[in-house]
């Protein structure tokens, strides 16, 4: 279920222009997962990749600037609910959270070559079995948050995305939760709202964020302007914009800064339940 970067040049060619290096990434819980990166690697068009389900192995990628419907890419290894999905942008590292054989929740991290079309590949494992989990990145690192199994959960770890191998604790949320979603720039990560009972009545909608490079607790950013959970957040160097599920309103913060979150405008339909979202420099899609 990361972003862009639009701050370094590594090079001009004037038949496609300047390449861009970086990228994010950031979900809700649906499992999409974001490229949106060096150009250099992927001829300059920004891919989303679809991960998972209710119950599902398919991972699905659209090409973000065009309009379409998604084309398949491969399977996960196993049946799965509530994705978890980073990236770099040239490899997408997906936490399973919740098969048929983990019901209460799986440690699981698998991966796949994002410029490329193939099942995915064992990563390596995450420190705590849990499901209903936020992830984001820069284009070294993924921090996963969060998440429910059997009891809710304020932990995070990560990972170095270009070196496969288990998750290392990285600290902890302000609040445990579960149903995050999570957003970021190259600097900062921010995990927002969320159940904070192990059910899925009491929403929250506190945001927290964390310095990626470094390690250590969150810290309290501001609030969204309501509660919720299961919701969907893009976001690119600057800004980052979050759907508030079951309404159609959508909020937007300013990454680099602390505060409220402010009014962004209104998504076509409210839609509630599990859900992510991606982006590229140019838009997103939720």
């Amino acid at each position: 279920m990361s972003e862009f970067r639009i701050d370094q040049i590594k090079s001009q060619d004037a038949s496609r222009g300047p390449d861009i290096a970086g990228i994010t990434t950031f979900t809700g819980t649906s499992g999409i997962v974001m490229p949106s990166g060096d150009t250099a690697y992927r001829g300059g068009r920004g891919r989303g990749v679809i991960v998972g389900g209710s119950n599902a192995n398919s991972i699905e990628y659209i090409t973000i600037v065009t309009l379409g419907n998604s084309q398949d890419y491969g399977d996960l290894s196993a049946v799965t609910s509530y994705v978890g999905a980073l990236a770099s942008s040239t490899r997408g590292v997906y936490s399973r959270s919740r098969t048929p054989s983990s019901p209460s929740g799986d440690n699981t991290l698998e991966y796949s070559t994002l410029a490329t079309t193939s099942n995915s590949f064992d990563f390596g494992d995450r420190i705590e079995s849990v499901y209903e989990v936020g992830a984001l990145s820069n284009n070294t690192r993924g921090i996963i948050g969060g998440g429910y199994g059997p009891v809710n959960s304020d932990v995070m770890d990560y990972v170095t995305i270009s070196n496969l191998g288990n998750a290392t604790n990285f600290g902890n949320l302000t609040q445990k939760r579960r149903g995050l979603n999570a957003i970021a720039s190259p600097i900062r990560g921010c995990f927002a709202a969320g159940y904070q009972q192990p059910d899925t009545t009491t929403e929250t909608n506190i945001i927290d964020y964390i310095t990626i490079a470094s390690t250590g607790n969150a810290l309290d950013f501001g609030d969204l302007s309501a509660a919720k959970g299961r919701n969907a957040g893009m976001s690119n160097s600057i800004r980052g914009v979050i759907g508030l599920g079951d309404v159609n309103t959508m909020d937007y913060i300013t990454i680099a800064s602390t505060g409220n979150a402010s009014d962004f405008g209104d998504m076509i339909t409210a839609i509630s339940g599990v859900r992510g979202g991606c982006s590229d420099s140019h838009g997103g899609l939720g």
